[in-house]
């Protein structure tokens, strides 16, 4: 066993977490990567571009780190909710290059400051808003991890692709019979409770 480094290992699970919500996007068409999937709209390249802004806030403008460009989902004039979904002549190509580009930024702060680094988020309540860097990689890893989540309910409905990551799906082995008679049960333990 190797002893823990404790940013290593921080920026593992980030770098996790953000593939994790990459991969959801894999071989989908541009319909299907925008297509609004639950009565809010969640979509998957909104999840994309929604963790761009994460990022850009939290490892950004948190640790006075600016990122040298304001992407129009985060400008002052941004509609309500802009930051997750995509507009016709966004592509997938800008939204995914975005964020790369923030994830770089992102990476840069982690390598450079100490995790007890402090930032302040403006958007928190006064009493919360004096904040590490520890403490920010578990916020946004926690968030990213959700939207991952978010992302792979999404998927399955568009495509039925479940699971972790391409290589190690983490799912039952099961084909499309054994994964129907499984619902099925559970619809009738359902119904028996209900």
């Amino acid at each position: 066993m190797t002893a823990s480094q404790p940013k290593a290992d921080l920026q593992h699970y980030l770098q996790s977490a953000r593939d994790a919500l990459l991969w959801k996007l894999e071989g989908l068409s541009e319909y299907d990567v925008r297509r609004p999937l639950t009565p809010t709209g969640t979509n998957l390249l909104g999840l994309v571009k929604h963790a761009a802004g994460v990022e850009l806030g939290y490892f950004g403008e948190t640790f006075r780190r600016p990122f040298g460009e304001t992407p129009p989902a985060y400008g002052d004039d941004a509609e309500e909710n802009q930051d997750m979904w995509a507009s016709a002549d966004e592509s997938r190509e800008d939204i995914l290059a975005l964020y790369r580009r923030v994830a770089e930024h992102a990476d840069a702060t982690i390598a450079e400051l100490p995790l007890d680094a402090v930032g302040q988020v403006r958007w928190w309540p006064d009493e919360r808003s004096r904040v590490t860097l520890h403490q920010i990689l578990v916020h946004v890893i926690a968030d990213l991890q959700r939207h991952a989540g978010h992302a792979d309910i999404v998927r399955e409905l568009v495509d039925g692709t479940v699971g972790l990551r391409s290589a190690a799906g983490n799912m039952p082995p099961g084909d499309r019979v054994w994964w129907e008679e499984y619902r099925q049960r559970l619809e009738q333990v359902a119904r028996e409770a209900g």
